[in-house]
């Protein structure tokens, strides 16, 4: 349940971030903001969230994780709408451009989503020890 909930906040701020840069900048149908939104959402909870941010370190280094995978966020982010909107969109308009901008800003709201994650979904999780032979 605790998974859901994350998606469910995460694709509100991408959808939220996507709608008002590609919708409402670059005229990008709203259907087709929506088709993406959800594809980055799974793809980028996946990879960033759950393979990148959970096994990057320790939990105490909570900074260091965030840090790269925030980085990792932003480079999927911008992936993901560059080449699913090229698909979508066509190849007439021009697609990069929203991409950075929109991964620029997904970036800022990841930073604060993977500490959500922290305090709510990965709170049970144990630190790894290491032992010495």
């Amino acid at each position: 349940m605790k998974h859901l909930i994350a998606l469910a906040i995460k694709f509100a701020m991408i959808a939220a971030v996507l709608l008002i840069i590609l919708t409402g900048f670059f005229d990008v149908s709203f259907a087709d903001t929506l088709l993406i939104s959800l594809a980055l959402t799974l793809i980028a909870y996946a990879m960033g969230d759950l393979l990148i941010f959970r096994r990057s370190g320790e939990r105490s280094e909570q900074t260091t994780r965030n840090s790269i995978a925030t980085i990792a966020d932003v480079a999927v982010a911008i992936l993901v709408i560059w080449l699913i909107g090229e698909g979508l969109v066509g190849s007439g308009t021009d697609v990069i451009t929203p991409a950075i901008i929109s991964g620029l800003f997904i970036g800022g709201g990841e930073w604060f989503f993977h500490q959500y994650l922290d305090s709510r979904v990965f709170r049970n999780r144990k630190s790894r020890t290491t032992t010495a032979a």
